[in-house]
Order: C-alpha cells, then sequence, then structure tokens
C-alpha cells in the first residue's frame, strides 16, 4: 500500500499519536500563530467585503471538514452512529459555529463561545485520535476543526463585536444540560459515548481524574460552571474597569 493511501486507512500502527510529542507541539504553535495574527490585523477583517468573505470561508471550512470525516468513515466500513455522528460539544460546536458565522445569531455565539472555547481547548490538550497521529488524515483534520472552532469563536467576538453576559453562562449551562438528557437517550439507542457520559475516554484525558462513574459527570458539571467563569473573566474585568473608570 503507497504511503499516500496510509495516510487514509483504518489502520495506522507506525506513528501513534503521543501527548505533547512534537507533532502535538507543532500542531498547537501553528494554532497559537493562526490566532495570534487574527488578534493583531483584527481591524483589517473589519472591512465589509472582507469580513463576509472570511465568515463564508470559515464555515464552509468546519461543515466540508465535518463531511469529509464521515466520508473517511463510511470508505473505511467505520462509520457507526453511536461514535461518528457531530454531537459530542465540540461536534456539535463546529455545526453551530457555522451557521453562527452566516446568520450572527447571539444565541448561537453564547452556545459556540462556551462550547467552543471549553470545549475544544480541552480536545486540544488532550486529542481522542487514538493511533492517528501525524500525518494521519485523522490528525489533521482533528486539529484543523477544534483549531477552526477556536479561530470562529474569538472571530464573532474580535471582530464580530459579540461578548458573553454572566446570563449567558446560566443560559448555556441550562441548554447544555438539556442536551445531555437528550444525548443520554441516544446513547442507550445506539450504543454510543456522546459526551462521554457512559464511560471516559479510551485513549485517556483529564477525565481520568475525577472519579469513577457517574461521579466524574458531576465532577464535570462544576468544571464546566468553573471554566465559563474563566472564559467570561475578562468581560468582567473589562466592566469593572469601565465602571471604575
Amino acid at each position: 500500500m503507497s504511503a499516500q493511501a496510509n495516510i487514509f486507512s483504518l489502520d495506522y500502527p507506525d506513528h501513534l499519536f503521543v501527548f505533547f510529542s512534537p507533532s502535538h507541539w507543532a500542531a498547537l504553535a501553528v494554532l497559537i500563530c493562526i490566532l495570534s495574527a487574527l488578534w493583531f490585523i483584527r481591524s483589517w477583517f473589519t472591512l465589509p467585503h472582507i469580513d463576509r468573505r472570511t465568515r463564508w470561508i470559515v464555515a464552509s471550512l468546519l461543515l466540508l471538514q465535518e463531511l469529509s470525516l464521515n466520508i473517511w468513515h463510511l470508505s473505511i466500513g467505520n462509520w457507526d452512529a453511536g461514535k461518528s455522528l457531530p454531537l459530542h460539544l465540540c461536534g456539535m460546536g463546529i455545526v453551530l459555529a457555522a451557521f453562527l458565522l452566516i446568520n450572527r445569531s447571539y444565541l448561537l455565539y453564547e452556545l459556540v463561545y462556551f462550547w467552543g472555547l471549553g470545549g475544544a481547548i480541552q480536545a486540544l490538550l488532550t486529542p481522542d485520535i487514538g493511533m492517528y497521529g501525524f500525518p494521519h488524515y485523522r490528525y489533521f483534520q482533528f486539529f484543523l476543526s477544534h483549531g477552526t472552532l477556536i479561530f470562529a469563536s474569538l472571530y464573532m467576538t474580535w471582530i464580530g463585536g459579540m461578548r458573553p453576559t454572566q446570563r449567558s453562562i446560566w443560559k448555556v449551562m441550562g441548554i447544555t444540560n438539556i442536551y445531555l438528557v437528550i444525548i443520554a437517550g441516544f446513547n442507550l439507542l445506539t450504543d454510543g459515548n456522546y459526551l462521554f457520559i457512559c464511560h471516559k475516554p479510551e485513549n485517556g484525558s483529564f477525565i481520568d481524574i475525577m472519579g469513577p462513574w457517574p461521579w466524574y459527570i458531576l465532577v464535570l458539571e462544576g468544571v464546566a460552571i468553573i471554566s465559563f467563569y474563566i472564559y467570561y473573566l475578562p468581560f468582567a474585568l473589562k466592566d469593572l474597569i469601565a465602571k471604575i473608570r
């Protein structure tokens, strides 16, 4: 089998992904550079035609990479309703981010901001991609999807002029828990593990230190609230400074 075919194969034992290996650090470094560039040239993106074009390009990229992932699963005979749909918070955030970029809905922004930053940052630090290290297709797709999700969230904050409020935290927590109940039922129907509410990720993650099932789910609730407040903190500090002045 050729090297080109290998990067799309189901089995990829020669390049196992290792946390904080050079390929992991390289992907994170590229993302940091892109986000830094977005911040420093953010005024350029406010030009109407540049903003519109960028939003449509990023939205298309989000949807096309998700479509490519499902095509890949189908092509290798590995598609499974209990594993392959974009129903984790990051996956759903990716889909919602595409529509957010197109219609600029504030509710979608609230969900994408907290789900995108909360889920994608944790996922990027502890990627759940098993054997698929560099240069497998799955390696590039994983970092592209999660990195673009963060990009979309920050783009709509820095260029789109949107921002969360303290009320947003509890609104998103409420929607998240409703979504969790729905996904729990879907997991039962498909023998899935979306949101990792049936068992912990197989390849290790921060969830490993949160106790056994089902108690780690309650810990995750607390972690979610804390992380949401952390992501809201810059805006709280900005409001406080403005009030003092």
